[in-house]
């Protein structure tokens, strides 16, 4: 598929939820996110994904999300629900749900914790494909679902009309490269530390969570993989290696992105909601060594760093649960 032919854009964060102290969703911090990592030059924002904490987020936060995300994209960038359910049917209802309230895309995990069969699999991908209008990226993550996505429904799902796209944080290249060949799906990288590698064999972007600290890299990286320039490509990539690695590396991604975030002056807390909790006293010490290790990377200067532990302890329990209906 040409790039002509994305309606994703290339360039996606993978985006936090801003948060509270207190555990509830800080509005104006998630305008001022999602302003800062499109003028920094992303052009795909996904809410309510995994890094967005999905999980323990409402069907009315999801939704507000959306549409707090077209308000202030404004056009300069496409947004993706991520949100979704392992149930199907209230997968259905949330995608119908985003549709109306703006989306531009869906992005379908495959069912977490009830590890279905491939024939499970597919029927729930093309059951929530035909719930509405928008383009579909499939979310290939087995480490965290339990089950992977098969070679074999990779290019059954291929057929269907709305499913365009792949997230891959698998790490099969030949697969990847395989399906390429045969289909007309895109792909996306969902693992930071292997964009350039996904890239350099026709991925046409990147779903990121790094990028919400910096995403002007990743810009450059793919704006020199359009162009043919591998050596720049390469440069950004190592340039960013220790800062993926301070993100990706030693608590949940999620974890160490708002951490970062945070003593960076971009948020007003590092919360995260139960279970997850913020970085224990030696996790903590371990990112700030990676990010002693960060130089020259665009949009991440931190000279004036200032961590703050004890905002990051712990996790917070919201006043309403996220529930499954």
């Amino acid at each position: 598929m040409t790039l002509d032919a994305n309606p994703f854009g290339q360039v996606l964060v993978a985006l936090i939820t801003p948060m509270t102290a207190d555990g509830e969703v800080d509005w104006p911090a998630t305008e001022k996110h999602i302003d800062d990592v499109v003028s920094a030059g992303a052009d795909g924002v996904v809410v309510t994904g995994t890094t967005g904490e999905t999980s323990t987020l409402t069907d009315a936060e999801k939704l507000r999300l959306v549409e707090v995300g077209k308000d202030v994209a404004a056009g300069r960038a496409k947004i993706i629900t991520g949100g979704g359910s392992n149930e199907t049917a209230h997968a259905i209802e949330l995608y119908k749900a985003s549709e109306k309230a703006g989306a531009d895309g869906i992005m379908i995990v495959t069912p977490y914790y009830n590890k279905p069969t491939q024939a499970g699999i597919l029927t729930h991908f093309r059951l929530g494909a035909d719930a509405t209008d928008l383009p579909v990226i499939l979310y290939d993550i087995p480490g965290r679902t339990g089950v992977p996505i098969a070679y074999e429904t990779l290019l059954r799902v291929a057929k269907h009309p709305n499913i365009l796209a792949v997230k891959d944080a698998k790490g099969d290249f030949s697969e990847v490269s395989r399906v390429l060949n045969q289909t007309d799906l895109m792909y996306f990288s969902g693992d930071d530390a292997n964009v350039l590698p996904h890239l350099s064999i026709g991925a046409s972007g990147l779903i990121g969570v790094t990028a919400n600290i910096a995403p002007a890299p990743y810009r450059a990286i793919v704006d020199a993989v359009n162009a043919g320039d591998l050596a720049t490509a390469t440069a950004q990539h190592q340039t960013l290696e220790p800062l993926v690695r301070a993100v990706m590396t030693h608590v949940p991604g999620t974890v160490a992105a708002k951490y970062i975030l945070h003593g960076l002056g971009r948020i007003s807390s590092p919360r995260v909601r139960l279970p997850l909790v913020g970085p224990e006293e030696w996790e903590a010490a371990m990112i700030e060594d990676e990010l002693a290790l960060v130089s020259g990377v665009d949009g991440a200067e931190f000279r004036n760093f200032r961590p703050d532990r004890n905002a990051a302890a712990g996790g917070a329990l919201p006043k309403v649960s996220g529930t499954t209906r």
